[in-house]
């Protein structure tokens, strides 16, 4: 562990349900691999779209701009067709959580984005493009921030979790996976992170794999952070799904885990979706991956009622002043990932509001 003294000028990583200046959306388009679904994903993000600019910025990297912004504007009204910064940007893929910047922040407002290798989740995938992104949005003057380039270190957005407040929750089995960070030692992991999110500890996650989750295990598929010390976490009660004993024993280890002060956390449990099937290939279908804007917290569903809305309800205790609004999110886990693996936010101040 890690400790330091909090000042006004200190930097830290904020909790996702701080204030956000906007979220960033990365655009499908023909030339990634939504284009077997293209329509049935853009209206996804299009319904994601009507969310978020009814409450804040939504920053939009596509290279097919005039199409994106014609999209939005049989959906959205003026005034949140107003809130969408378009900047023409070549894309590999959509997966904004990932290759979009962190970003640190102080007391005072001051911004620090922190620009990462992405590197296609250990080189699985097609993925120069994307790593360049938050570069570009950078020379777009995108950001009323400081710039930092931490491309020598592969740290995908979907691996975290902060609570705001010194804690950096990740997995083992994702950031010590092949191809990311080979040959640092889990220890050298740890002390990288604590020096780039100026975090005072780690907390290392051992279990809880979702079966179909090609990004070796994200933390935001199955453990969420939330206000007032909660942790909200995917359950299994169905002793013959072969992940049950995975999660019985990530819900044990949960259980084990203190605050920073060291007084228990409260958790929350979300319900595990009924398994989805494509060609016969399993799925990682998970309420966990839900998206915090300013004043909503948007949750996956899966065309599931009873369980879609015992997680919606579960969401509500723990975020009792945001609206909670489902959106259907079947056609996202196709590719293996869910509505928050789409998304970045940027915290108050992060943004400039230059249009194209």
């Amino acid at each position: 562990m890690a400790n330091y003294k909090n000042s006004i000028n200190d930097f830290r990583l904020p909790a996702e349900w701080e204030q956000q200046s906007g979220i960033q959306l990365t655009w499908p388009h023909a030339n990634t691999d939504w284009k077997p679904y293209l329509e049935d994903i853009t209206k996804v993000f299009v319904d994601m779209a009507k969310v978020i600019t009814s409450e804040e910025l939504l920053v939009v990297a596509t290279p097919e701009i005039d199409t994106v912004r014609n999209q939005l504007s049989q959906e959205l009204t003026k005034s949140q067709l107003d809130n969408v910064i378009f900047y023409d940007i070549d894309t590999n893929d959509t997966w904004a959580r990932d290759h979009a910047p962190l970003t640190l922040i102080t007391d005072s407002k001051e911004t620090r984005v922190l620009d990462f290798k992405f590197n296609g989740w250990g080189e699985k995938f097609e993925w120069r493009k994307d790593n360049n992104i938050t570069s570009q949005l950078n020379d777009c003057g995108a950001y009323h921030s400081d710039y930092e380039n931490d491309t020598d270190f592969v740290l995908e957005g979907g691996s975290i979790e902060s609570d705001g407040k010194g804690s950096v929750f990740t997995t083992t089995f994702c950031l010590m996976a092949e191809h990311r960070n080979q040959p640092l030692t889990r220890e050298e992991v740890e002390e990288r992170l604590l020096k780039s999110l100026h975090a005072k500890r780690i907390v290392w996650l051992d279990y809880g794999q979702l079966i179909g989750d090609d990004t070796d295990g994200h933390i935001d598929t199955i453990v969420r952070l939330a206000p007032n010390d909660t942790i909200i976490y995917n359950g299994c009660d169905d002793e013959s799904d072969e992940q049950y004993n995975d999660f019985k024993s990530l819900e044990e280890q949960l259980h084990q885990i203190k605050t920073i002060d060291g007084q228990s956390y409260n958790l929350l449990r979300l319900p595990m979706p009924d398994a989805m099937y494509d060609d016969g290939e399993r799925l990682p279908a998970t309420y966990a991956n839900f998206v915090i804007t300013n004043k909503s917290v948007i949750c996956p569903t899966y065309s599931q009622p009873t369980k879609d809305n015992i997680a919606m309800e579960v969401l509500q205790r723990a975020f009792p002043n945001h609206n909670i609004v489902g959106i259907d999110a079947s056609t996202v886990v196709r590719q293996h990932g869910s509505l928050h693996c789409l998304t970045m936010q940027y915290p108050e101040g992060t943004l400039k509001t230059t249009r194209l």
